[in-house]
């Protein structure tokens, strides 16, 4: 029997390294005739710890160097973070796979064991999340909103140090690692919407290499993937990424999609949110839809002076 090689390109946090480590042995289950190998890439946004992400060029820094070795056939598949990966990627590469979906929830780790709501007054929070800072800011105006950069292991002992009151953190990240008992609690998504993708893995190759493909396909799960294609398309059309706080999220119940999104200015004073419905197979629409009435509804003010 033909022994199929595969190579797996992936980021050398200890988050990426699961998750390369999981696909590689997810694969090796289905598949008896296979020679895995991971390929560990250091992007761009790895290398630069010190500046907000906004400031920077945003999360496609996280997936540029893997999609050149993807294209010059270095590595076969990369595996991503969804909510990482940019909204437009290499016109010979695809986002193939996406798998079954861990919680899209952000985590609070405070330092002294305290609930969002019982924070004390002025708590200093530590997140680079536009997104996430501007849905705390309205909840909680008197929140200290301090930058946050590092992998999850940086950001936890940076909490236990006594330089925060509170971190947030994906919950899906640090379930993944086996930190869930770190979590303070799950933040509600009324709260904190989520970021599109967050919770989702996803598997990028080339658009040509259907052996690739046809051999990786049993990992995706079709309702995440609908959920996330429903996020993205809002997201696309909104045309924000790193640099604009924007929520969204789609729940899948009877083959019906439910979208929030959610557009907001820096300091949370202004938020604009609305919610679209319709059948899975009309996911892009769903997301486009929502947008355009995101727009409509002042949004639209918010990116112009954003982006």
């Amino acid at each position: 029997m033909k022994v199929h090689k595969i190579v797996i390109g992936s980021r050398g946090s200890q988050l990426a390294l699961w998750q390369a480590n999981w696909v590689k042995a997810e694969l090796e289950r289905l598949h008896s005739n296979v020679d895995i190998n991971i390929r560990v890439i250091t992007t761009s946004g790895d290398k630069i710890q010190d500046v907000p992400l906004a400031k920077i060029g945003g999360k496609g820094l996280f997936v540029k160097e893997i999609e050149e070795a993807l294209l010059a056939k270095e590595v076969d598949l990369a595996v991503h973070s969804m909510k990482d990966v940019p909204m437009e990627l290499p016109a010979e590469l695809v986002v193939s796979v996406i798998t079954k979906r861990e919680s899209p929830l952000d985590a609070l780790i405070s330092k002294n064991g305290e609930r969002l709501v019982n924070l004390p007054q002025g708590a200093t929070i530590g997140t680079s999340s536009l997104r996430r800072s501007s849905q705390l800011l309205k909840y909680r105006v008197d929140f200290k909103i301090h930058p946050l950069r590092g992998n999850v292991d940086t950001r936890l002992r940076k909490v236990k140090t006594g330089n925060y009151d509170a971190i947030i953190l994906a919950s899906a990240g640090l379930n993944r690692l086996g930190w869930t008992s770190h979590i303070t609690e799950e933040i509600s998504e009324e709260i904190l919407l989520p970021a599109m993708g967050q919770g989702a893995l996803g598997i990028e190759t080339r658009l040509d290499d259907t052996k690739t493909y046809d051999f990786i396909s049993t990992l995706n799960h079709k309702q995440t993937n609908y959920a996330v294609t429903a996020e993205r398309a809002l997201v696309g059309r909104l045309d924000g990424g790193c640099q604009v706080p924007i929520g969204a999220y789609a729940k899948i119940e009877n083959n019906l999609i439910s979208l929030k999104g959610l557009v907001a200015s820096l300091d949370g004073e202004t938020i604009y949110t609305s919610e679209n419905t319709g059948p899975v197979d009309d996911a892009i629409n769903i997301g486009q839809e929502l947008g355009s009435r995101l727009l409509k509804m002042g949004a639209n003010e918010i990116l112009e002076k954003l982006i």
